[in-house]
């Protein structure tokens, strides 16, 4: 899908944290400034979330309390997950991850996951595409996407 401004991004991020439910995992790929902490800020909207979200680059994690808690991880300085981090813990409980490069930590995560690709078009304009493998994550896409 094509999204045209900030404001897209965010409701295509509501959309998406609507549905969510606890222990659903998100997984953003993209450049530097593509827009994962936007959606991001969107998905938390849409999970009733009424904080200012913003990028944890430095701080690896942030939660966020809504109707289940956000874990929005970004692990770009993560240089080997074995050693450097506890994804687990947050996977397994009662929140909902967001995780920001998260390729770099692909061995840690379980193949079921909601994918979200985003690719610059222009100085406004994005490329999304989602992907899913697990039926309960296809349904989001299919809500979100509608």
């Amino acid at each position: 899908m094509i999204i045209e401004n900030t404001q897209e991004m965010i409701e295509l991020g509501k959309r998406i944290g609507e549905n969510l439910k606890p222990q659903m995992i998100i997984t953003l790929l993209g450049d530097l400034g593509a827009g994962k902490t936007t959606l991001t800020k969107g998905i938390a909207q849409g999970m009733g979330i009424t904080d200012v979200v913003n990028s944890p680059t430095f701080t690896i994690m942030k939660i966020y309390q809504g109707k289940y808690p956000l874990y929005h991880l970004d692990v770009y300085r993560i240089t080997n997950p074995d050693t450097d981090f506890e994804l687990e813990e947050y996977i397994d409980s009662d929140g909902v991850s967001v995780i920001e490069w998260a390729e770099n930590i692909k061995k840690l995560l379980p193949d079921e996951v909601l994918e979200i690709k985003i690719f610059h078009l222009d100085d406004n304009m994005r490329k999304v595409i989602i992907n899913a493998n697990d039926e309960k994550y296809i349904k989001i896409i299919n809500e979100a996407c509608k």
